[in-house]
């Protein structure tokens, strides 16, 4: 006897289909931000690990940016 309490798409519940999507988007992104400033240690963990948008968040938000705060403090000193 089949399941047919819901409707689904090729076996995909909707709520599948939304987290793919919000993935998909927020992975795309990561990988692009860490290909550009050739982070290639982040750039395989990003292809590699699948953390449903989690780990491409923290490395835009807050890793990506931490390099970015270390070279303005080292430029500063050296312009003194």
């Amino acid at each position: 006897m089949a399941f047919t309490g819901f409707a689904t798409m090729g076996g995909l519940t909707p709520s599948v289909i939304i987290l793919l999507i919000w993935t998909i988007a927020w992975k795309g992104v990561a990988l692009w931000k860490s290909a550009r400033k050739n982070s290639i240690l982040w750039f395989v963990a990003l292809l590699v690990l699948n953390t449903a948008g989690i780990l491409p968040i923290l490395y835009i938000f807050v890793f990506s940016k931490m390099k970015k705060i270390k070279s303005k403090k080292s430029s500063k000193r050296k312009k003194r």
